[in-house]
């Protein structure tokens, strides 16, 4: 097979190149990937850490996620979660309320879902 016109070749980062970012909920964030308008299908992606004592109440969003817990302990909805869990969470989806009390490190990829019932981009969000 050979590259074309019709396909992208794939992208590579590393995260140790970037810096974190202010979050919400008592995080930081380092986004790999980012929709903009000029490339709409890039998903959000990237690393969410928590400090210890951190939490977030029940909330919702209208796209799709995938959550990888790489270090700390997280309860969610009072189940306790740590690393090598990977979490899904369809479009739309409501997340529980989160606490740590470890603090920790999550890998997460957030992305809509392109359909006639999901007719929207990720940048709307």
């Amino acid at each position: 097979m050979s590259a074309s016109r019709t396909h992208n070749p794939p992208e590579f980062k590393h995260a140790s190149e970037m810096e974190w970012e202010m979050g919400r909920f008592g995080n930081v964030t380092k986004f790999l990937f980012h929709p903009r308008p000029e490339r709409p299908t890039e998903p959000n992606a990237g690393f969410l850490k928590y400090a210890p004592g951190a939490s977030f109440p029940l909330h919702r969003h209208d796209f799709a996620q995938v959550w990888y817990i790489i270090d700390g302990e997280f309860s969610f909805a009072g189940t306790l979660y740590g690393p090598g869990t990977i979490a899904y969470m369809p479009d739309p989806h409501f997340e529980h309320e989160m606490h740590t009390t470890t603090g920790g490190t999550i890998f997460f990829v957030q992305y809509r879902v392109q359909s006639p019932a999901h007719p929207r981009s990720m940048m709307a969000a």
